[in-house]
């Protein structure tokens, strides 16, 4: 199956669909978090749950290297050393799950995730910064969910997110903490992908990479509106953004 292929099956109005997840999922990798989440149902509505998630590694690898590339220096690499070892194990749980589950209930599990990243986001930040998230067991914990989300669906930013927000990060350091956890994670789960799940191989790269100038102009733009919203609008256009994705999961449901 080449790349010719995989366009000439798409009608018009899932290509646009496509094109604008990739952009999306620039302005997403370059601050604008949230709208990575709702990239994620509209891509399981266009590809299927399960093979969407090959197709949106590729797309969200290319746009991670945009976001390391420009908020590297922001990073918090304590609290990343922290979060991998749990991560890794999250990822694993969630090949194991995903190889064992059909499409129908790979959709469940990943309209599922979703929902439990939403109620997170309804959990006042207030009440979640109350909580003594220096406890050693919470960040194992949002390792391990995390790693969970993102092997099932590319799904983990609205337990990431809540979790880097409570802590205190302000806007730059959140996104270059992200920037770089989901850059590892991803190309971690990539193996995995092209072996076990079987949902990565050369015609899906190709159309991965296919899709870069969309990346590069959603990166860009997300640069450019990241620097004009103030501190305390960007954390409410987090949660927000989140919220919104519940609206596509109708659809998928």
């Amino acid at each position: 199956m080449g790349i010719e292929y995989l366009y000439s099956e798409l009608t018009n109005d899932k290509l646009i669909q496509v094109f604008l997840c990739a952009i999306g999922i620039g302005m997403a990798k370059t601050g604008l978090g949230g709208l990575g989440l709702l990239v994620v149902p509209i891509m399981a509505g266009v590809f299927g749950a399960k093979s969407s998630t090959g197709f949106l590694l590729i797309i969200l690898i290319l746009a991670d290297i945009f976001g390391v590339a420009y908020y590297h220096r922001h990073a918090d690499i304590q609290k990343l050393i922290k979060l991998i070892p749990s991560t890794i194990v999250g990822i694993l749980f969630g090949v194991l799950i995903g190889n064992y589950i059909d499409e129908n209930q790979f959709r469940i599990v990943l309209v599922s995730i979703i929902l439990l990243g939403v109620a997170l986001s309804l959990y006042k930040s207030e009440k979640v910064s109350s909580l003594d998230l220096k406890r050693k067991f919470i960040p194992n914990l949002i390792g391990f969910l995390g790693g969970f989300s993102t092997m099932i669906g590319n799904a983990a930013g609205p337990v990431m997110t809540i979790y880097f927000l409570s802590i205190g990060f302000k806007k730059n350091k959140f996104i270059g903490t992200a920037a770089w956890f989901f850059l590892f994670v991803n190309v971690f789960k990539v193996p995995f992908h092209i072996i076990v799940w079987k949902t990565i191989d050369i015609s899906i790269f190709f159309f991965g990479l296919s899709l870069l100038p969309f990346i590069i102009f959603g990166a860009y733009a997300g640069f450019w509106i990241v620097q004009k919203i103030p501190e305390k609008p960007y954390r409410v256009f987090l949660i927000t953004s989140i919220f919104l994705s519940t609206l596509k999961l109708i659809v998928l449901v």
